[in-house]
């Protein structure tokens, strides 16, 4: 039997700069499938992503999805594409499988937490207060820098990584520190700085967009104070639930935030293109 993808659009082109297209998983030329292959619009036309891939219940445990990924691959590299990737939610288990089957490498995982009712404590010794002006800068000059190596240590060339850390900060952050529903936090205990918070307030939900312990000052439990102060502020805004995204390999943070009970709600995976 042969899988091919039969194409049911013209190729799209968004206004974002991105393009998709979406076709039909057929074997034997019978329909058994639709994907949906587009580019990244955020790490730009040299990456492609799996938007949509689904094969009817009858259709499954055959290797339909393997030979259509498969498909969408060299579609991509038609498509000039180096990388392709994927989002998978934790809970397919049979998606999260096929991306193993393929090779696909983890880049990081979304993890959210339902909070209680009571905001947590501080610990004795431990205040947070507004990050000033001044360290909002170094900050942010700092975190996008940070923010594209993370990038670049996962296969995104430098430049596009770089582009990319500009390009999120200033949608944002249009109005820097003042930004609505953005508030940045700086953690001190008995006196000394000893982290920063970045938690974003959103319309279901808040959001951890960088929590980091200063260097000198790691492995004292602040990581933690950190991740509370943010769920003592995501209760104080009105949010029952907070979320975070943790990059693989970053092994002290996955294991502080599910000892904080935070669950892994989607695996993003990407795969050279060779």
């Amino acid at each position: 039997m042969t899988t091919t993808l039969r194409p049911t659009e013209p190729l799209q082109h968004h206004t974002d700069g991105t393009r998709s297209r979406r076709y039909q998983v057929c074997v034997n030329s019978r329909p058994v499938g639709v994907i949906h292959l587009g580019t990244s619009p955020s790490l730009g036309e040299s990456v492609a992503r799996i938007i949509d891939l689904s094969i009817e219940e009858s259709d499954r445990r055959r290797g339909r999805g393997t030979v259509a990924a498969l498909a969408a691959e060299e579609v991509a590299r038609g498509w000039g594409c180096r990388q392709i990737e994927a989002r998978v939610p934790a809970d397919a288990r049979a998606a999260v499988r096929l991306t193993e089957t393929l090779g696909y490498v983890l880049r990081n995982r979304g993890m959210e937490k339902r909070l209680g009712d009571t905001p947590p404590p501080l610990r004795e010794g431990s205040r947070a207060r507004p990050m000033t002006e001044a360290e909002f800068t170094a900050w942010q000059e700092y975190q996008q820098e940070h923010y594209a190596r993370t990038w670049i240590e996962r296969g995104v060339p430098e430049a596009v990584a770089h582009a990319k850390a500009r390009r999120d900060h200033e949608q944002l952050l249009p109005q820097g520190l003042r930004t609505e529903g953005m508030t940045f936090s700086v953690l001190e205990h008995e006196g000394t700085r000893v982290g920063t918070l970045w938690l974003a307030v959103r319309e279901d939900d808040a959001f951890v967009f960088d929590v980091e312990a200063d260097a000198a000052h790691r492995g004292r439990g602040h990581g933690r104070a950190l991740m509370l102060l943010a769920e003592a502020q995501a209760l104080t805004a009105g949010r029952q639930v907070l979320g975070l995204n943790v990059f693989a390999s970053n092994t002290p943070a996955e294991r502080l935030y599910e000892s904080l009970g935070y669950r892994t709600t989607e695996y993003a995976l990407y795969k050279p293109l060779l």
